[in-house]
């Protein structure tokens, strides 16, 4: 019997998601200087006395005070892909998104999707699979996604609007800190260097692992950190790196902030790709926007200004706390399963002659 061809016209092949942005993850970020020029003349808006945190200091998420039990706590982020599993990437960016209401003390009752997609480019099998991780993480969340928005983009853009609600006393700014507090990280650093790594296909099946690990960590440590009363102050570092969210922590409090280098966790191998000049674009652009606000001390690895300006995505809880409540917040860590929580750093009254940022070797 002769062979039987086939006619049916065999399916495309879809691209990499990665090579569909031109930057991946919190990467995407306007840059600082940029962003601050754009907002400039927002400020002037009307300020209801019920909205307990605006644009004003450049926090997490708004938090608006329903009553005297309960505030809501209103963010949203959303990026194009990271990495090139469709699935990985929706729950990258629902993990990232809700990190926000955790990062202000609260607890995320609800989300809403926002999808964008190159529906021609894309099949509604990949499409579908970003969407099912995202809801995945909102499973793991213990909340519904309860709606959202879809458009055809040139770009797939994938995030989410994240509600939650928090006691107005418990509410965590990124603007309270004290003199001689102490700063805590939640998670190691890394996740810009591992991405560019990655989109050239040079990050090993280990780093990889690695990556999705941490960026697929929710938060959730928040609530309990902002129940103590030595906690003054939370944030979470994500797109503008660790030295550009501690820039605001300093700004926002009038206060100067000292790092530690040697005792920033990075995730593994980390160094050594970022020795090998695996670094964003971002974190050059959040570098320029801020770096003339930091003083580095000498003796610093060369790799040190691009690992602390690089662009973490779905980052950790960057803490600044009582030296007395040291112990608690690490316990609240160590519960929550974030062994690598580490004490980076401390506040100091902000002198004249000295920089907002001070990195110690």
């Amino acid at each position: 019997m002769s062979e039987i061809k086939s006619t049916a016209t065999p399916a495309k092949a879809e691209p990499r998601l990665s090579s569909l942005s031109h930057g991946g993850g919190c990467g995407c970020k306007i840059a600082p200087g940029v962003l601050s020029e754009i907002l400039k003349g927002t400020a002037a808006l009307p300020i209801p006395p019920e909205l307990m945190v605006g644009i004003e200091t450049a926090d997490d998420a708004a938090v608006y005070r329903l009553n005297d039990e309960q505030a809501l706590i209103a963010t949203t982020d959303f990026f194009m892909p990271i990495v090139d599993d469709p699935y990985d990437f929706g729950r990258i960016a629902a993990t990232n998104a809700i990190s926000d209401v955790y990062a202000m003390g609260g607890r995320p009752i609800m989300a809403l999707a926002l999808v964008g997609m190159p529906i021609n480019v894309l099949s509604t099998a990949t499409i579908g699979r970003i969407l099912e991780g995202g809801a995945s993480v909102c499973r793991a969340a213990g909340i519904p996604i309860a709606g959202g928005h879809t458009i055809d983009s040139v770009e797939p853009i994938y995030g989410l609007v994240a509600l939650g609600l928090v006691h107005p006393d418990r509410v965590k700014r990124n603007a309270d800190a004290r003199a001689g507090d102490v700063l805590i990280l939640g998670k190691p650093l890394g996740v810009g260097v591992m991405s560019a790594a990655l989109k050239k296909e040079q990050l090993s099946a280990e780093g990889y692992a690695q990556m999705i690990a941490s960026t697929t960590q929710l938060n959730t440590p928040g609530p309990d950190l902002a129940a103590l009363p030595g906690v003054h102050a939370l944030t979470d570092v994500t797109g503008f790196g660790l030295a550009g969210h501690a820039l605001e922590l300093a700004r926002g409090s009038g206060l100067t902030v000292e790092i530690d280098w040697s005792q920033v966790p990075l995730l593994p191998g980390v160094s050594e790709l970022a020795e090998q000049g695996f670094v964003t674009g971002a974190s050059g652009r959040n570098w320029a926007a801020y770096g003339h606000e930091i003083a580095l001390a000498d003796g610093l690895p060369a790799t040190a200004q691009a690992l602390l300006s690089d662009p973490q995505t779905s980052g950790g809880l960057l803490v600044s706390c009582a030296p007395e409540a040291l112990d608690e917040v690490m316990g609240v860590f160590a519960k929550h399963g974030f062994e690598r929580a580490r004490v980076v750093g401390r506040t100091t009254i902000k002198q004249e002659h000295r920089s907002r940022l001070l990195i110690k070797n």
